[in-house]
């Protein structure tokens, strides 16, 4: 039987022949297990035995006792903060002053001397319906703080695992590196990720991974370090997406797949080697215009084992900017449930010629939010900003 339906009811009162007369008048409830009794004479023994067995869900309790009577024994139970603790207290029929303020101090309900043993089984079930409710409540409240506290720790998890640190490669004056990610939820599926391969070639990476919450938040993270783990043996592009792509095929049962877009940075001569696996296109940002960075044709991955991704190159001048960001930016909506949109973003860009990768993300986000102005983030926003500086 449930423990909620199995309550123990704890019954104060100093009259000797109240606890004979209840286990003989619920002698069969007692029997089956539906009631478990305890007794008290006083508010100070109720509040010992409550203490000794917190189980106890319900209390009656008359009103006038040695020692502690049944008023401040109410004050002593409101203290404890029990929600799914019911009193129902007990008073001579016409004491209405009292039962008042019984009720004023959290009493769940009340009964009169003469008891009448059906009214008390009436109102014994209605408080045990009560409380079950109450009961429930708590335990998924508790439960409701447990998932959020985890939530948070994976938040502060998946966090961690994308570089925050910059400059990135202070070694490395030949580049600048910026990003950027804003889960829309409490965990995201978006990242992006970048690191040196050797002396001459900077890897780097941004994705979008389908779905929300943790499924798409550990397909992120797998994603991720599969593409590091392959791209910084120094492999061309196209077979570190081949790679990888067949991976994230195998023993897919959750169906998730991820938009890429992955590229190298020959840092000698600013060529960019890149795959784009069905991915919002990039952006160079060079002079005073802003050129789309052409697509190469190939699927997302996680959902064609068989497919062979191509490779294309382009080319970054001294000063030039290559822009990169996740569908959250192009797709967020304002209070009008307007879309940013791919021509608001080109138009925004063509005035940021001048900025470094860090101001061009930052803006970017600014833009973002004071278009949204205050409507909810529907879907992660992830940019990064590369700069190429020429090598000396």
């Amino acid at each position: 039987m449930d423990d909620m339906i199995r309550m123990k009811i704890m019954v104060v009162d100093d009259e000797v022949d109240m606890e004979s007369l209840i286990r003989q008048q619920f002698r069969n409830q007692i029997r089956e297990g539906v009631y478990d009794f305890v007794f008290a004479h006083n508010g100070l023994e109720a509040l010992s035995l409550l203490i000794d067995q917190p189980e106890i869900r319900l209390i009656l309790s008359d009103i006038n006792m040695p020692e502690m009577d049944g008023l401040t024994l109410l004050l002593k139970l409101k203290e404890l903060k029990y929600s799914w603790l019911k009193t129902v207290v007990v008073s001579a029929y016409g004491d209405m002053e009292n039962i008042r303020t019984a009720m004023n101090r959290g009493a769940f309900d009340f009964l009169t001397k003469p008891i009448s043993f059906d009214d008390l089984e009436i109102t014994i079930d209605k408080s045990i319906a009560e409380i079950t409710i109450a009961w429930k409540s708590s335990q998924e409240h508790d439960q409701l703080i447990s998932i959020q506290q985890d939530l948070r720790t994976a938040r502060n998890i998946q966090q961690s695992i994308l570089p925050n640190i910059f400059p990135p490669f202070p070694e490395h004056p030949e580049c600048s590196v910026y990003a950027s990610m804003i889960a829309a939820k409490e965990v995201g599926g978006d990242f992006y990720d970048y690191f040196i391969i050797d002396n001459e070639h900077l890897g780097f990476v941004i994705g979008d991974v389908s779905g929300k919450g943790i499924t798409a938040a550990i397909f992120m993270a797998v994603s991720r370090t599969l593409i590091r783990a392959t791209g910084i043996k120094g492999v061309s592009t196209r077979e570190c997406m081949n790679y990888v792509n067949r991976l994230l095929c195998s023993d897919n049962d959750s169906g998730m797949f991820v938009t890429v877009f992955y590229g190298i940075l020959n840092l000698t001569n600013g060529e960019v080697e890149y795959v784009n696996a069905g991915h919002n296109p990039p952006y160079i940002l060079s002079g005073n215009s802003t050129e789309l960075v052409e697509m190469t044709g190939g699927p997302v991955l996680g959902c064609f084992e068989d497919v062979e991704y191509q490779s294309k190159k382009t080319q970054l001048k001294p000063g030039d900017l290559l822009f990169l960001f996740t569908d959250g930016v192009t797709e967020a909506f304002n209070n009008k449930e307007e879309l940013y949109g791919e021509e608001r973003l080109v138009r925004f860009l063509e005035t940021q010629w001048s900025h470094s990768s860090e101001d061009l993300v930052k803006e970017s986000i600014r833009s973002v939010s004071e278009f949204s102005s205050g409507a909810p983030q529907s879907d992660d926003i992830t940019l990064t900003a590369i700069q190429y500086h020429g090598y000396s």
